[in-house]
């Protein structure tokens, strides 16, 4: 493990990804300070560019993985000063965060939180750099039927732990392998929706997919609530920024605890930095508020959603380099990314592609440490990023994302399909929808696809193929009871309590 780090850090110490590893930690909290951007929409509208570019994988990669963990700190910014969440992540992190600036410690407060971030993210990546190669070891003993059976129980837990409506995110996961299935179909060659358009034969491409999906849609949401005053506000007075010793000490186990809980909710597929953040924050109000001063600005409520928001998100690279599955909906499109340069991530990647899985581990170290030394003394400049005005920021978004479309396809056919499920994306957003089961579901569905027919056709047609090993035995137990016990719990408690 510590020969495949060091090959890592000489991938990562470059001068080229040593750069790029800054720019994504910068560009990263720009988009994460920005409410309603995030990774997702950072990552969607500069992948294009570093394709075209010619950047190879890695270093492609070590700057995606950047913004996302960027964004990560920088979603705390708008939470804290501005009473709004940067992203789904940092929801948490308003309970306590926007009371400590109404109490003029918004300084200390952004202070607080990179530190916490710090301690979170380390935590994950350490973990990540331990148990990422030994289950890759475990994974290369999967065979086409442990797959399927993996990736039935990754839309399972997604199911459960994504989102507020467990029915709504199925049926965008449902989706999304839809959208998946557009094209010729390898197996028969048969042609599935493709309205006998020849720029659908090769199904939707993927660059067009997510920046329509969640670059467009979230302009027309900017442009719907462009009366709004969230981004042109004055900001609360910061103070002092750096947070003092005696304050971090203070916190120390709630950084510790949430950043081990974040850890392992982030290698669960389909959870992410959202439900880290909710189970931190709740099990360290159980442990620790004695004195009732939870969500009235505690520093040790503000400390534990964001050790455990930046551990998740590291986190959540595991099963995408260990088993190609998704960790979080940003992780479902780097998974993607690494599919345009025609890298399948996976077990056998950590051997036939090691300085992509090492330059990308290696480069999060770097970045972590980059994005503690660029926030805790520039948290004031970057905080004045909340104040640009809507007008200004959706047409930039709105130009970046035409042209990463059109210089990767040239063609207006692709500028047409983007703005369609643009609007798509847009309408399932109004009706409430999550948008990250869906991109998940278009991610997964074609692999789901592929592993089923090899099963099959190992199998001669016999279904039992696909539940007669330990492993997907144990897999499919395990995604009947993600879907059963959140509903039996409940009533079985509830009949108990009545008698």
């Amino acid at each position: 493990m510590f020969d495949f780090l060091i090959e890592g850090f000489g991938v990562a110490l470059t001068p080229l990804n040593l750069g790029l590893a800054f720019l994504g930690a910068l560009l990263g909290t720009l988009f994460g300070a920005l409410p309603g951007i995030g990774p997702i929409n950072g990552i969607a509208i500069l992948m294009p560019l570093a394709y075209t570019l010619g950047l190879p994988a890695e270093s492609a990669l070590i700057l995606l993985a950047g913004i996302y963990t960027g964004a990560e700190y920088g979603g705390r910014m708008s939470s804290i000063l501005l009473n709004v969440p940067g992203d789904a992540g940092a929801v948490m992190t308003t309970l306590d965060g926007h009371p400590l600036a109404k109490k003029g410690l918004a300084g200390p407060a952004l202070g607080l939180s990179a530190v916490s971030s710090f301690v979170g993210a380390t935590i994950a990546i350490i973990g990540l750099t331990l148990f990422a190669p030994l289950l890759a070891e475990v994974a290369v003993m999967f065979g086409p039927a442990e797959f399927f059976a993996l990736m039935v129980f990754a839309f399972s837990s997604m199911s459960v732990m994504m989102g507020k409506d467990p029915i709504k995110t199925a049926i965008g996961a449902v989706l999304g392998v839809l959208i998946a299935t557009v094209g010729v179909d390898s197996g028969t060659g048969v042609m599935r929706y493709t309205f006998d358009m020849p720029e659908l034969y090769d199904g939707i491409d993927f660059v067009v997919m997510i920046i329509g999906l969640f670059a467009i849609s979230e302009i027309l949401l900017m442009l719907e609530h462009a009366h709004r005053k969230d981004g042109d506000g004055e900001l609360p007075p910061l103070g002092r920024v750096f947070v003092s010793l005696k304050e971090v000490l203070y916190c120390k186990g709630a950084m510790w605890r949430s950043g081990l809980l974040g850890f392992i909710i982030g290698v669960l597929p389909g959870t992410g930095a959202s439900v880290a953040g909710a189970v931190s924050y709740t099990t360290e109000k159980r442990l620790s508020d004695q004195e009732g001063t939870f969500g009235k600005g505690d520093m040790r409520g503000l400390a534990a959603p964001e050790a455990a928001n930046n551990a998740a998100a590291a986190g959540s690279f595991v099963p995408m380099l260990t088993l190609g599955i998704p960790g979080s909906g940003t992780t479902a499109v780097l998974l993607g990314a690494l599919m345009l340069y025609n890298i399948t991530p996976g077990p056998m990647m950590f051997t036939e592609r090691p300085e992509v899985a090492g330059g990308l581990i290696a480069s999060l170290y770097i970045g972590n440490i980059v994005l503690l030394a660029l926030n805790l003394p520039l948290a004031g400049v970057f905080a004045r990023v909340l104040t640009i005005p809507r007008w200004v920021l959706v047409p930039a978004i709105a130009i970046l994302a035409f042209v990463g479309v059109y210089q990767l396809h040239s063609d207006l056919t692709a500028i047409y399909l983007m703005l369609i499920i643009g609007v798509f994306g847009y309408l399932l957003r109004k009706l409430g929808f999550s948008l990250a089961p869906v991109i998940l579901g278009y991610v997964l569905g074609g692999l789901m696809e592929q592993n089923l027919r090899r099963a099959l056709s190992i199998s001669g047609g016999d279904t039992s193929i696909l539940w007669q090993s330990g492993i997907s035995l144990g897999l499919w137990i395990a995604a009947a009871s993600l879907l059963v016990l959140p509903w039996l719990v409940p009533r079985l408690l509830a009949r108990r309590h009545a008698a």
